[in-house]
């Protein structure tokens, strides 16, 4: 499946574009970089509030870290204490 592509543009202060021709600074890049770092972070946030919303939800009948232990213990062929 191709891609497609839509055009964002910015203002920016005429010193700083001089700034950014100086040192050969690709705006495009710059933009498209930060916009999806931000749209990465505001995914892992999403997906945070879908783990704690799921996780208040559900009713262990032992806490996770004593579960996740007993896992542990039982993989390796221990007991649990």
């Amino acid at each position: 499946m191709m891609a497609t592509y839509v055009t964002v543009s910015a203002k920016i202060r005429r010193d700083l574009w001089e700034k950014m021709k100086r040192y050969g600074i690709n705006a495009s890049e710059v933009i498209r970089e930060a916009i999806e770092r931000r749209v990465r972070e505001e995914e892992i946030r999403w997906a945070l509030g879908v783990m704690r919303d799921i996780s208040s939800r559900a009713k262990l009948p032992r806490p996770g870290s004593l579960v996740i232990r007993e896992h542990r213990n039982g993989r390796s062929g221990a007991r649990a204490p």
